[in-house]
Parts: C-alpha cells; sequence; structure tokens
C-alpha cells in the first residue's frame, strides 16, 4: 500500500474495560482504499468487541474513530452506516422467515434512514426495490431472490448479508468472522468474492480461516489479550517470533 492511498478508517487508542476485564488496550490501527486489512487472534483476545466499537454498537471507554478523515466516536451504529461504514456478522442477523428480496430491501430503507411501518408498502419502492435488486445481482443472488431466506445454504446468507450491507452504497466494510461454518468450496467461493469486493470497499476483516487471511490480506494485525502485538505484511506476520509463540503456533505452522 502507498502512502498516497486515502485512509478510510483511523482508530485511535481505543480501551474498553468490562469490569476487571480490559478487553481492548489503547489499539491503533488504519484501513486504506483497495486494500483487506485483517484482524486476526485467539478466542477471548477481544476482536468482536473491537469491532463493536468501529462500528457504533458499543461505546469505548476512551479513544477516537474516524471515518473518511471525520471523527464518528460520538455517533452511534445507524449514523456510521448512513457515513458508508458496512457491516456483517459473526452470527447472522437476517430475518429467516423473509425472502431474499425482503431482507436486502430491508436493509435499503436502513441505509435511507427509514422506519419500518408498513412492510407492503415498502416492498411496493421501486427506487428501494431496484437499489436491493442491484446488490443481489453483484453477490450472485438475484436468481434467488424470492426464496426464503431460512431455504438457503450458509454461504448464501453470508452472500446475503454482503447484498444487505451493499445497499448502504459503503465506503467501507467490517467483516467479524464471514467464513465462519463454510465449508472448504464455500470459503473458496467467498474467499474470491471479497478479493474483488475490495475494489468496491476496502474491507477490515476479522477472520479464523488462515488460509483465506493469508490469500486476501494486504496488511494483518494480531490482537492478543485485548492489546495489537503486531502489525505488518502476511510474510511478516507469519515471520514475527511473537506472532508465532501467541498466536499462529496455536493454528499451524506456518
Amino acid at each position: 500500500m502507498t502512502d498516497q492511498m486515502t485512509q478510510v478508517l483511523k482508530v485511535r487508542n481505543l480501551s474498553k474495560s468490562f469490569g476487571a476485564l480490559q478487553a481492548s488496550k489503547n489499539i491503533s490501527l488504519d484501513l486504506k482504499t483497495g486494500e483487506i486489512h485483517a484482524l486476526i487472534g485467539p478466542n477471548g483476545a477481544g476482536k468482536s468487541t473491537l469491532i463493536k466499537q468501529i462500528s457504533g454498537e458499543l461505546c469505548p471507554d476512551s479513544g477516537e474513530v474516524e471515518v473518511l478523515g471525520q471523527d464518528v466516536s460520538a455517533l452511534d451504529r445507524v449514523a456510521r452506516a448512513q457515513l458508508g461504514l458496512g457491516r456483517t456478522f459473526q452470527i447472522s442477523a437476517l430475518a429467516m422467515e423473509f425472502t431474499v428480496l425482503q431482507n436486502t430491501v430491508l436493509g435499503a430503507l436502513g441505509a435511507r434512514g427509514g422506519v419500518f411501518r408498513f412492510f407492503g408498502n415498502v416492498m411496493r419502492d421501486k427506487a428501494l426495490l431496484q437499489q436491493a435488486e442491484h446488490a443481489l445481482k453483484r453477490v450472485g443472488l438475484i436468481d434467488d431472490a424470492m426464496r426464503r431466506t431460512a431455504d438457503l445454504s450458509h454461504g448464501q446468507r453470508r452472500q446475503l448479508e454482503v447484498a444487505v450491507a451493499l445497499t448502504m452504497a459503503p465506503k467501507l466494510f467490517l467483516m467479524d468472522e464471514p467464513m465462519a461454518g463454510l465449508g472448504a468450496s464455500g470459503s473458496k467461493a467467498l474467499t474470491t468474492f471479497l478479493d474483488e469486493l475490495r475494489t468496491e470497499a476496502p474491507i477490515l476483516l476479522v477472520e479464523h480461516d488462515m488460509d483465506a487471511v493469508f490469500a486476501l490480506a494486504d496488511r494483518i494485525s494480531v490482537l492478543v489479550y485485548g492489546e495489537v502485538i503486531a502489525t505488518g505484511t502476511t510474510d511478516e506476520i507469519r515471520n514475527d517470533p511473537e506472532v508465532r509463540r501467541a498466536y499462529l503456533g496455536e493454528e499451524e505452522a506456518v
């Protein structure tokens, strides 16, 4: 990555405690245009807690979050989403009884700042429908638009989550373990998709699938016990003795 690339996300000295447990300790990182910055670490390291603070779901005790140079620290989740912060979840947040199209339209409505009142009226809104259909085409789900979400495969639900996020025309994505529960073929397909998606918006990626991380990441930050112990390229992280001791050695020999 070059210094001339735009810094889309900047996290400065985020800290968060839950009683005696310090889940985040002065965490700083950034995300630039066109890149995938992976955040890895053992279970309980504080990765999901950090993502929640960046997205506005959780208020940090101290520190700042900037999106495209704007301090969003005082903004809630909805306001940050409307500024272009797209979010997918570790555990699916989709409405399983709704169709694929209905879920995506609701995402588009949320991006507009609308309130869910009369669902039938929403589904007749041509602008929302076009927005939703375009997002479904992007992720390859347009032919499944009328299927019940509960009937999708796990991998298709992950794609649908991305489509919902795409309706917000995001400037960046926060993705929390998108490969979770996928088989080898599903992980490979999603890896290919995310590799292409970075040209639309850069991705801060939390992921345990190290094959996917090393295939996708321009940079990797390693979080252990709430602290970033290293940030670097894939080769730098692979060969960092402290990282190997703290995390990679648990997963695999690299």
